[in-house]
């Protein structure tokens, strides 16, 4: 049986002198890489949004708990036997 290019080494040669290419641009004062974060001001925007969605969804929940527990809750039987026909009509879809 004859093994072939037994010596061959290039592609880990290449790998590790791109590694130590990379390195060397990430890299702080003291060698090590520094991570870093930058939030665009369309990401800070949408981070505002959900907030203030998030605050009006609690308040809605609130109301909804209070109506519950007060007795003045109403479900409407025609809306929940839709919703459950078009479950059992094709259970997996939305």
């Amino acid at each position: 049986m004859k093994i072939n290019d037994v010596h061959r080494t290039g592609a880990v040669q290449r790998y590790q002198n791109q590694k130590a290419g990379t390195e060397g641009q990430a890299t702080g004062k003291k060698g090590k890489a520094k991570d870093s974060l930058q939030i665009s001001e369309a990401a800070k925007e949408l981070l505002q949004v959900r907030g203030s969605e998030h605050a009006n969804r609690s308040e809605k929940m609130e109301a909804l708990k209070e109506a519950v527990q007060s007795g003045q809750y109403q479900v409407d039987a025609e809306k929940v036997a839709e919703k459950m026909l078009q479950y059992f009509k094709n259970p997996y879809r939305n």
